[in-house]
């Protein structure tokens, strides 16, 4: 019989519609009921691509007599963390504090009021050496709340006061010295693998943009090394394009392998922005980087989109083998003879060579994940790869979360417009624009942003910080490339909203509402994806400078700050505000963040001008491109005129070069220039800094003059 889950859009929470414990989804109506029958809460947070949580749903919540043992002494609540991240951060703050470690799927026990006072993460079915078992954990707690009432209470509000107390932001009156940040991260380098710290070792998107910004050897280095061995090793689905969530390991081979859109979303963004920065003279490096681009938003088309446009959330880590066993990972290893089944004998020797597949394997039962070794030649890998893709794609695949959420969809859409201008991919502008009229047709209601939707359905759970920031900058990078003012209006209405939802002491931002929960979540460390300042200081900068609005900056600038005593802290855990901090440092060095207008009379969106100027603009540049008098934008248009035509002499001396090592054996269509040629533009740039506008630029050299200049 199912229960009340049964009209949820999560796929997590209808994952667990069938089971026997009477589960509510998270709301007032759950905590009432507790109050009404005077039990406390058990509240279970997961998420659709979680194995563990996969595994202790199987042992425990299928199980009929450990659901008659939940149901009688609790009311159950199940909570899909990516549905509603502010009632997850605030429950794994509490678990980490009593427990000294977080994970999923997170089990907490709290009173009517869900104040917290026991917590763990998985739970086995029996016990062991190391903890109780499911039942017996369920059985003694609900013997406390009937027997030991008053110690529970006094320990649940001892709790939630240390919790307040300890979580307060460590703040900075001054921006600390980035030279020093810049050395600690150093400190936590790989030399021998790549990547910050030991195993098991996450993918750091965030990281790799904050080294980008300066550009100098030392930092590119960092990046770029991180860059390569993530791209080369086991973590990156070689064949099907993608990365696996993290490594188990420190050197990248064996990832624990469910994909989530956010790690994929920011990864590409870093790597066409490592590829922006890579010099040209490095050919192997720009085409490793360029392969992972391509087969990057490969992966999200052929994948993760959804019906309407908008891309799913995860896929499992766990399929199913021939036998019908489920078993993480199994859809993407390899051994010899797969090879040998899938390829002629010389390419399957080349493969296992090529992709390291051995007869002892690099995984479990022989089996090997797949790293890419060398410089093999393009057509034979990208021939390769495609017949093994064609293969694989005869197995059991593993399944989709397709809830589409805001934010997640938001750092997607930015990514893809920065990937489709640096390499000059109109459909990838079209796939950005998909996703952006989902968001606004879907998520948008009369009551606010909602942060996720299931089947063109949205769901209950009002948006939080993150959403709004993320779908904000989405919107106003697509106002930019297409020249189109309405996207801007729509990104200032979210900040609007945003400034008003989540405006926090001090200046600076709350995550999330302060409605349901026992304490109201403000966290400016950065997880896998930017906090929920960080998303709001990079959309109000973005849209700022392309609104020609300077208290929008102003306001990003006081959220900025308080992030900066974490920054100082722990530099690696707050790469968002470490590369904000970068970029204000620039800053003051005169290089403040500038507005790019590209006039094109053809609204061309990947118009040569724009594009170039995408691939050599500094990190917070605002680039907008439209045709001369286009309304809207703070009036960016006004005045500007197309500049004259270069110097024949030139024009006719300029060299323009093909990189020719794209991803696939193919030319690619990102066009490079000599630095030391004169190379006319088909279209005027006007560059504008700190008010102050340059000469109107019609060749390379001289964009690249004004987008660099320090004045």
């Amino acid at each position: 019989m199912p229960n009340r889950l049964a009209d949820a859009t999560s796929p997590y929470l209808l994952q667990h519609a069938s089971n026997p414990v009477d589960w509510w989804s998270w709301g007032p109506e759950a905590f009432a009921e507790a109050r009404r029958r005077d039990v406390p809460v058990l509240i279970s947070i997961g998420y659709s691509a979680c194995h563990w949580c996969h595994v202790m749903a199987h042992e425990s919540f299928e199980d009929a007599d450990v659901a008659a043992l939940v149901n009688e002494h609790f009311v159950a609540i199940k909570v899909d963390r990516e549905e509603r991240p502010d009632v997850d951060a605030v429950y794994m703050r509490a678990t980490q504090a009593l427990t000294g470690q977080g994970g999923w799927p997170m089990t907490v026990f709290a009173t009517p009021e869900g104040l917290p006072y026991f917590a763990g993460t998985y739970f086995p079915p029996q016990p062991t050496d190391a903890q109780p078992s499911f039942t017996q954990v369920v059985d003694a707690l609900g013997q406390a709340w009937r027997d030991r009432r008053d110690e529970v209470l006094d320990s649940a509000s001892a709790i939630a006061d240390q919790l307040t107390a300890i979580n307060a932001l460590p703040l900075a009156q001054t921006a600390p010295d980035v030279w020093p940040l810049i050395d600690a991260l150093a400190a936590d380098f790989d030399l021998l693998h790549g990547g910050f710290g030991g195993a098991p070792k996450f993918p750091a998107p965030l990281l790799i943009d904050a080294l980008l910004v300066k550009g100098e050897a030392g930092t590119l280095d960092l990046a770029q090394r991180t860059l390569e061995a993530m791209a080369r090793g086991g973590i990156h689905d070689q064949i099907g394009g993608g990365f696996h969530r993290y490594a188990v390991d420190a050197g990248w081979v064996v990832p624990h392998f469910e994909k989530m859109l956010y790690d994929n979303a920011l990864l590409l963004g870093a790597y066409a922005r490592g590829w922006r920065r890579t010099p040209q003279h490095d050919a192997q490096l720009r085409a490793l980087f360029e392969r992972v681009v391509r087969s990057l938003v490969g992966w999200l088309q052929r994948e993760m989109t959804v019906s309407g446009g908008g891309f799913g959330a995860s896929l499992d880590a766990d399929s199913a083998d021939i036998r019908g066993m489920a078993h993480e990972g199994i859809y993407y290893v390899w051994n010899p003879e797969l090879l040998g089944d899938a390829l002629s004998s010389e390419d399957a020797a080349w493969a296992a060579h090529t992709f390291h597949v051995t007869t002892a394997g690099t995984f479990e039962h022989g089996l090997s994940t797949l790293q890419l070794r060398g410089a093999p030649e393009p057509d034979r890998l990208a021939a390769v790869s495609a017949r093994l893709l064609e293969v694989r794609g005869n197995r059991f695949a593993p399944p989709r979360d397709d809830k589409v959420i805001a934010s997640w969809n938001g750092w997607a859409i930015d990514s893809l417009l920065s990937a489709a201008m640096i390499f000059g991919e109109r459909a990838w502008v079209d796939l950005a624009r998909d996703a952006a009229e989902y968001l606004w047709a879907t998520h948008r209601t009369p009551a606010g942003l909602v942060r996720s939707s299931l089947n063109g359905v949205a769901g209950d759970a009002p948006g939080t910080a993150e959403d709004y920031g993320a779908a904000a900058l989405a919107f106003a990078r697509l106002a930019g490339v297409l020249g189109e003012a309405s996207w801007l209006e729509r990104a200032e209405a979210l900040l609007a909203d945003a400034l008003v939802r989540f405006d926090a002491p001090g200046g600076g931002f709350y995550d999330g509402a302060a409605d349901d929960l026992y304490t109201r979540p403000r966290d400016v460390q950065d997880n896998p994806t930017p906090s929920g300042t960080m998303s709001l200081v990079a959309a109000l900068r973005l849209v700022g400078l392309l609104a020609g609005r300077p208290e929008l900056i102003a306001r990003a600038d006081a959220a900025a700050a308080t992030t900066w005593g974490t920054v100082e802290a722990a530099p690696r855990f707050a790469p968002a505000a470490l590369a904000d901090l970068l970029a204000a440092d620039e800053a003051r060095q005169g290089m403040r963040p500038a507005l790019a207008v590209v006039l094109d009379p053809d609204a061309d969106p990947l118009n040569e001008s724009a594009r170039a100027v995408w691939r050599m603009a500094p990190a917070g540049t605002a680039v907008l491109s439209g045709v001369p008098g286009t309304p809207g934008f703070g009036g960016a248009f006004d005045g500007l005129g197309l500049a004259p035509d270069a110097d024949p002499e030139q024009a006719a001396s300029g060299l323009l070069t093909h990189a020719r090592i794209g991803a696939s054996g193919q030319v690619s269509e990102a066009e490079e220039y000599d630095e030391h040629e004169i190379v006319p533009l088909a279209q005027t740039v006007h560059v504008t800094r700190n008010g102050h506008r340059f000469a109107p630029a019609r060749s390379v050299q001289d964009a690249r003059r004004a987008l660099w200049s320090r004045a």
